[in-house]
């Protein structure tokens, strides 16, 4: 008898060309009788960070690039974009659209592995929705956790040039020096994934790109 396997077809919306290399990878590798489309807007974040949030005008924008990758046969989409997550979710759900933020299925991990919680990221606007996100699974958990501030703000000015190693080792550092006085350490932006690979820490680090990708498989 023979089987066959069906793909499916996952959408991914970023703000940066740098993650679709990424989660083509991780797709790959976890689900490969699956496709992966794309659609990257550096400009959903810029404009995010200089209007201090989502407005009705990134909202239409980002509506209208989840219809497009629905066009081209996504059944799930995963916004790897922290800053603009909260509103693309929201977004999906009143276009009929199943979307996730990036974060979600890390921070219902970082929830369940400890109490004292450290917020780790590059860019101010990001530190809100990730505060938000990680308070709302806690109670919907059940579970009281502490949540703390540790911005390592001035590692980004690396990654808007380009210096991607200039990056990673100053999140390196940063962890480290955050080491021991929390429990879990979350790395709030995609970008920042390859530094669980750098460090040696009491604590435990958390990414989002491989959980977002299991997360959206299992489902």
């Amino acid at each position: 008898m023979t089987m066959t396997m069906t793909m499916t077809t996952f959408g991914f919306l970023h703000t940066a060309d740098v993650h679709v290399a990424v989660f083509d990878h991780l797709l790959l590798d976890i689900s490969p009788a699956d496709r992966a489309v794309h659609t990257v807007d550096a400009s959903l974040l810029t404009d995010a960070i200089e209007r201090h949030g989502v407005d009705d005008d990134l909202r239409t924008r980002i509506g209208t690039h989840l219809l497009d990758l629905r066009h081209h046969g996504a059944v799930r989409v995963v916004c790897t974009c922290s800053t603009i997550g909260a509103s693309s979710e929201e977004v999906g759900r009143t276009l009929g659209l199943d979307v996730t933020r990036v974060d979600r299925a890390m921070a219902r991990t970082a929830v369940r592995r400890g109490d004292r919680i450290a917020i780790v990221a590059a860019l101010g606007s990001t530190m809100g929705p990730t505060r938000a996100l990680l308070a709302e699974t806690a109670q919907a958990e059940r579970r009281r956790v502490q949540l703390v501030d540790a911005p390592c703000l001035d590692a980004w000015s690396h990654f808007a040039s380009g210096n991607h190693d200039g990056y990673f080792a100053a999140l390196a550092a940063h962890l480290a020096s955050i080491d021991a006085s929390v429990d879990v350490i979350v790395l709030a932006q995609a970008s920042m994934a390859p530094v669980q690979d750098l460090v040696a820490l009491n604590s435990i680090v958390l990414s989002s790109p491989r959980l977002a990708v299991e997360d959206l498989v299992n489902r």
